[in-house]
């Protein structure tokens, strides 16, 4: 099965010359949804995670049910003021400012074996801030996932751990 051929591509969202690459066309069919999540199963098991973590918002969408279907556990990374309790945050810069990703100071044990999951991987600030912010908690971040990757952007340069993506965009 095409993967590519249950996303929609939405011009000018959320700002004129952006192509946004909806999920929500792949996650309303069943099969191709079925599909992915197999694929996803299927790169991300031989990480032997013992934690996904998802980042803020359609990385959640991905990670839980992941999780679930693999048996492992499932943390959240936020944006600023997002999670109760105490939490632990990374500044990070981003092409057009800075932002903050934040995790449950007791989200995961030192030495969890970590898999970072986002639907999309863009130009990798986000996911790279992921993936320091748990190494900074002593997680061991083994991998990171995305459905799709917008690959002319670069992003998997600025990610240390392995990487992989289901679909991959060039243009």
């Amino acid at each position: 099965m095409d993967l590519k051929d249950h996303i929609r591509g939405i011009p000018d969202f959320p700002k004129p010359g952006i192509l946004f690459y909806d999920i929500s066309t792949l996650l309303r069919h069943a099969d191709a949804w079925q599909v992915a999540m197999g694929r996803l199963a299927n790169a991300v098991r031989a990480y032997h995670p013992t934690v996904l973590a998802g980042v803020e918002s359609r990385g959640f969408l991905l990670a839980a049910p992941l999780a679930l279907k693999l048996g492992c556990g499932f943390v959240m990374l936020r944006k600023r003021g997002k999670l109760p309790g105490a939490t632990i945050g990374l500044d990070y810069a981003l092409e057009y400012g800075t932002d903050r990703i934040e995790i449950q100071a007791d989200a995961v044990e030192k030495g969890a074996r970590v898999v970072v999951v986002d639907d999309l991987l863009a130009t990798g600030g986000t996911m790279a801030a992921g993936i320091k912010l748990l190494q900074n908690v002593g997680a061991e971040v083994v991998m990171a996932a995305t459905l799709i990757e917008l690959s002319f952007l670069g992003g998997r340069e600025k990610l240390n751990v392995p990487f992989e993506a289901l679909i991959q965009y060039d243009n």
